[in-house]
């Protein structure tokens, strides 16, 4: 009878479950403590343990959070599951799960040892009015890491060393347990928090020393930790690469076209190792024909494949100074899917003709086999076209007359973009360079040439024939859209320039070819610079989507990512998207609203690497300046604050602030609305886009600052 009894009451605990908890909250409408749900789900006192780890897994969840006493249910409060993002200033905000909610501020008092990165909930705060409610977190629902970059500050007896986070966004120290090691002042060392010793003040373990902080190697390392970048493809990935052959064979040419007598060409970069798009142009009576051939990344990996899972979770590719953390293993990325010179390569290409104008009179896409004939660099198709330099036009003999026809093409797409409103903006890109032999940084502004714009013109070209294509047919695929500029910032930004010489030229029209006709007209008044950072402050961020909205900055009604499907997931998508529009049998998202998820996913991602990779030049252009403090630069004023003003170097392309604390021959006053600053008895002013004289003080990489003076 005994054993009858104990096994009714393990068969009802075996009963409740995380449903069943959740479902009692709801019933009750309150909060409860774990004797309310015991009692009310009648478990016995012996089950105490399972149910805490139930209420547990709930809270790691984000469904329920535990304030003293009591257990509440997420969904009842004015709480919401959300990523704390901290500001260089201090002050943070609450980034919702939820995408109609608003942003919350966050004061660092409210933080409760959350630290930026990590998954929080977040209970908004009554009375406060404004752009974004201001709000306190209530739980940690996850650390946005497990192990920290950190730096060596001093030692703290045998074995202890005080360290500080490498991210300028975690205020706060370690006390790290380092055994017999000795780790001299300024080394970096991926360490593990443990418990809080008091503010601000944890303990740590050391994992490992990573180096010296002024090696770029090791910066390169502090970012992806930072960011998260992944750097290791997991076993059953890299067993799926493995298992693809090392070259395409017979069976795979079968149903595609044999493009492997026309004379294709990659054109990239000199360092590029995955060559994902190679070219063909022909002439076609007056006009031409232009062949796309893009890596067909989709033969190899499958919908849903561990390689699939993986790239969708990188989303991307991520580059840097000295190391690339490729989307798909170096198998795919730099042999079996890269167009390698004179190996047989398995392609999607978009078939084009254009007349003598430059006007598309059809396209027509299709599987196909290509064998690139060369592997050109932008420097050697800049040298023959342009340079005339005769020993590299006698080795690019054989292409030579496609690649002139290669330049008329793409200039007349040039101008067929600029009349229909296309914007071009011509901003000196920062390019990382390294003395191979003292390793000494060097910052310069990245070489560029038309060779560029021939392939950027015709890739274009590429993704937007596909694109009208996919939505002539109604398929299912990912827009790459660009939003019109926010009206607002439009507005400020013609009501700052009508106070300049620029005031009697400005355009009526606030469109894309308004803008552009902007930016051409304030080169003739040297303030080209100031016109193009303020007109790209008005616009708003580029983004993926399942829904066309147009691409403003392109002035295109329908656009795609084509291109790229080694270092894009989103091209990915559109290969298998235009493979079922031609019916080749494949696996494509047929789901919108999945498919408005992988949109949002690859958007963030992408953002994480363009941030990662302004954190890096950043991190670079501290090192290459730490050895010219005291030196004279001439820069362009950038940005303005009630502080001080950031300047934009024109040798170096490094940035800093001069702080007005600096300058003592007045108290000047910030008014944003005509972006300067203007001395209250001096009348001395400071302007967006002023050239001026000034001295290199102090570079700071802890903080990730430059510092200068005025010369």
């Amino acid at each position: 009878m005994v054993a009858e009894t104990v096994k009714h009451k393990n068969k009802k605990m075996s009963k409740v479950n995380q449903k069943s908890v959740l479902n009692f909250f709801k019933e009750m409408n309150k909060p409860l403590s774990q004797r309310e749900i015991r009692d009310g789900l009648d478990i016995s006192k012996r089950e105490n343990e399972r149910l805490r780890n139930i209420l547990k897994s709930l809270a790691d969840k984000g469904r329920i959070f535990k304030t003293r006493k009591t257990w509440c249910l997420v969904d009842e409060l004015p709480v919401q599951k959300a990523v704390l993002e901290v500001q260089r200033s201090g002050v943070g905000f609450a980034i919702p799960f939820d995408k109609r909610r608003r942003d919350i501020f966050i004061h660092p008092r409210n933080f409760q040892n959350a630290w930026h990165g990590d998954t929080i909930l977040v209970a908004t705060l009554p009375g406060k009015k404004g752009k974004s409610p201001e709000g306190r977190v209530v739980s940690i629902i996850e650390r946005a890491t497990k192990l920290l970059p950190v730096k060596v500050v001093k030692p703290m007896g045998p074995g202890f060393f005080l360290t500080r986070p490498a991210n300028p966004r975690l205020d706060f120290s370690l006390v790290l347990e380092a055994g017999e090691e000795v780790l001299p002042k300024s080394t970096m060392v991926i360490a593990e928090p443990l418990e809080q010793m008091e503010s601000n003040l944890w303990s740590g373990r050391l994992v490992r020393v990573m180096g010296h902080e002024h090696d770029l190697v090791v910066q390169e390392e502090i970012v992806k930790l930072n960011h998260k970048v992944p750097v290791i493809f997991p076993a059953s990935v890299l067993k799926e690469a493995d298992n693809l052959p090392g070259e395409p064979g017979k069976k795979d040419f079968k149903g595609r076209r044999d493009l492997r007598d026309k004379m294709f060409v990659t054109i990239d970069g000199a360092q590029a190792k995955d060559f994902d798009d190679a070219v063909c142009i022909e002439p076609d009576g007056k006009g031409f024909i232009l062949y796309v051939a893009i890596a067909d990344v989709s033969h190899y990996v499958q919908l849903g494949s561990k390689l699939d899972q993986e790239a969708l979770i990188r989303g991307n590719s991520y580059y840097f100074p000295l190391s690339v953390e490729p989307m798909f293993p170096e198998k795919l990325s730099n042999g079996l899917c890269s167009l390698n010179p004179d190996v047989p390569r398995l392609v999607m290409t978009a078939q084009m003709h254009f007349d003598s104008r430059g006007l598309r009179k059809k396209a027509s896409f299709y599987p196909a086999i290509i064998k690139s004939s060369k592997r050109l660099t932008y420097s050697q198709v800049n040298k023959a076209l342009y340079l005339n330099n005769p020993e590299v036009v006698q080795e690019l003999e054989p292409v030579m007359d496609m690649l002139k026809n290669a330049d008329f093409l793409a200039r007349q797409f040039l101008d067929i973009r600029r009349k229909r409103g296309s914007i071009d903006f011509d901003l000196p890109e920062p390019e990382v360079l390294l003395n191979i032999l003292d390793g000494g940084l060097e910052i310069k502004a990245r070489t560029r040439n038309f060779a560029h714009q021939i392939v950027e013109e015709f890739m274009l070209a590429a993704n937007e024939a596909v694109a009208q294509f996919l939505q002539d047919k109604e398929s299912l695929f990912l827009y790459r859209v660009h939003p019109s500029a926010d009206k607002d910032k439009l507005d400020s930004l013609f009501e700052l320039l009508s106070n300049t010489e620029l005031g009697s030229k400005l355009p009526k029209e606030r469109d894309p070819g308004s803008l552009q006709k902007l930016i051409d007209i304030s080169r003739e008044y040297e303030l080209e610079f100031l016109v193009s950072r303020l007109v790209l402050r008005s616009m708003m961020q580029a983004k993926y989507s399942p829904d066309n909205e147009g691409h403003f900055g392109l002035a295109s009604k329908s656009y795609c990512h084509f291109t790229s499907p080694i270092r894009r997931y989103a091209d990915l998508v559109v290969h298998r998207a235009l493979k079922d529009a031609l019916g080749e049998g494949i696996q494509a998202v047929k789901k919108h609203k999945s498919l408005k998820s992988i949109a949002e996913s690859l958007s963030s991602l992408e953002r994480v690497a363009m941030k990662a990779e302004r954190e890096i030049l950043k991190r670079a252009t501290i090192i290459f300046l730490k050895e010219k403090i005291g030196q004279s630069y001439t820069g362009i004023i950038s940005s303005l604050a009630d502080f001080g003003f950031w300047v934009e170097l024109e040798d170096v392309l490094a940035e800093g602030m001069v702080r007005l604390s600096t300058i003592n021959d007045d108290y000047y006053l910030f008014r944003p609305e005509k972006q300067d600053l203007i001395g209250k008895r001096t009348g001395k002013r400071f302007y967006l886009g002023q050239k001026i004289r000034v001295v290199l003080k102090d570079v700071n990489l802890d903080r990730l600052e430059v510092d200068f003076a005025l010369d």
